[in-house]
């Protein structure tokens, strides 16, 4: 029976993938191992790894040299402890998926010669998978374009492996609003600020007669959720504003039209239902990553960017207004995203991984 170790770090968007994947495995008789931090261990629980190993891992920023020199020893002990793993557990392959928990498990695994794989969710290679990227036998993308990639490394496309609950909800069709506008708002895992004060005053500002077709789901930090729902109140607009969403992919198959950041899932479960969207990179992300993702889909004229600074509730109403009125835009944008989209991306990284071990 062939094994696999996956090696991730604590974020859904290195998780969500590496779920995908080994369900896909799973499924057809893999053993799956898994190795991340104590962070990311609270992400495992619907992940069909056994066992789940706890390795210490912390990221190293020359901008605090003594964290830093504390986050070296703590990848080291990491590494030895991955490769006691490795040594007993004997993975056919091992596949990272970002994030510095994954440093030890892909750095035993290149020592011990044993073949590895890389998956990027982003447009931007992270700075782990930097590291290993040339000695690996693939490194499996999420988006046509991968910058920072080192000379050598064999990129593949394929794609961000998306839940089974998001491929399950996808629509057939897209019909342009009428009567009736959906408008999604999301905000990360925990809701962005920006999001969650400039949006209800920017769709205050709309016209009473399209305030009065929409019908608005808005993930809302806590600390916002009141005001919100006031302030749509008034403005005569049906809302529901909650802090999360358990049913989300209702949501986006539903939607005529998406706000959110553009984090690397966010923009391909946006691509493979087939929506408009509105995309706000988030400004501190790491080499600007999210602007890159957001490109894919505006280059493509399937989704505009504004950046925080151009977040304003006057730009932002400028552009619903804009879009929301425009049926043919909103018709052509929908077919671009989709077009954009890779529903068999769990299916093409398993293939690549099978390939691996034999």
């Amino acid at each position: 029976m062939p094994r696999l170790l996956l090696a991730a770090g604590g974020t859904g968007g290195h998780m969500f993938p590496a779920q995908a994947l080994a369900e896909t495995l799973k499924a057809r008789g893999w053993d799956i191992a898994m190795m991340t931090d104590a962070r990311g261990q609270k992400h495992t629980g619907k992940i069909p790894a056994d066992p789940i190993i706890q390795v210490k891992a912390a990221s190293i920023s020359p901008r605090r040299p003594v964290a830093a020199i504390s986050g070296v020893m703590q990848l080291a002990a990491g590494v030895r402890a991955a490769k006691l793993f490795i040594r007993e557990w004997q993975p056919d392959v091992v596949i990272g998926f970002g994030g510095y928990p994954a440093f030890p498990a892909m750095r035993a695994a290149q020592s011990l010669n044993i073949p590895t794989i890389i998956h990027e969710q982003n447009a931007v290679l992270g700075r782990v998978n930097r590291v290993f990227a040339a000695k690996a036998l693939h490194v499996a993308c999420g988006f046509a374009d991968l910058a920072k990639c080192p000379k050598g490394a064999n990129i593949t496309t394929i794609g961000n492996p998306l839940r089974q609950q998001i491929i399950d909800a996808i629509p057939t069709t897209y019909q342009a609003p009428t009567d009736r506008i959906n408008l999604l708002i999301v905000g990360g895992s925990l809701g962005a600020k920006i999001i969650s004060e400039t949006m209800p005053a920017a769709i205050a500002l709309l016209p009473p007669k399209m305030r009065a077709k929409l019908h608005v789901i808005q993930q809302t930090r806590p600390e916002y959720q009141d005001a919100a729902k006031v302030i749509y109140k008034e403005a005569g607009v049906t809302a529901t504003c909650e802090t999360f969403f358990s049913n989300i992919e209702d949501h986006l198959a539903a939607a005529h039209f998406v706000v959110g950041r553009a984090g690397a899932l966010s923009v391909s479960e946006i691509a493979v239902m087939g929506k408009p969207s509105l995309l706000v990179p988030l400004g501190i992300a790491m080499d600007d990553h999210q602007t890159a993702n957001a490109k894919s889909l505006a280059r493509l004229n399937a989704a505009d960017i504004l950046t925080e600074s151009e977040f304003t509730p006057e730009r932002v109403k400028t552009t619903l207004e804009g879009r929301l009125n425009d049926s043919t835009w909103l018709t052509t944008a929908a077919a671009a995203a989709r077009a954009a989209g890779r529903q068999d991306a769990a299916e093409a990284l398993a293939h690549l991984v099978i390939n691996a071990a034999a």
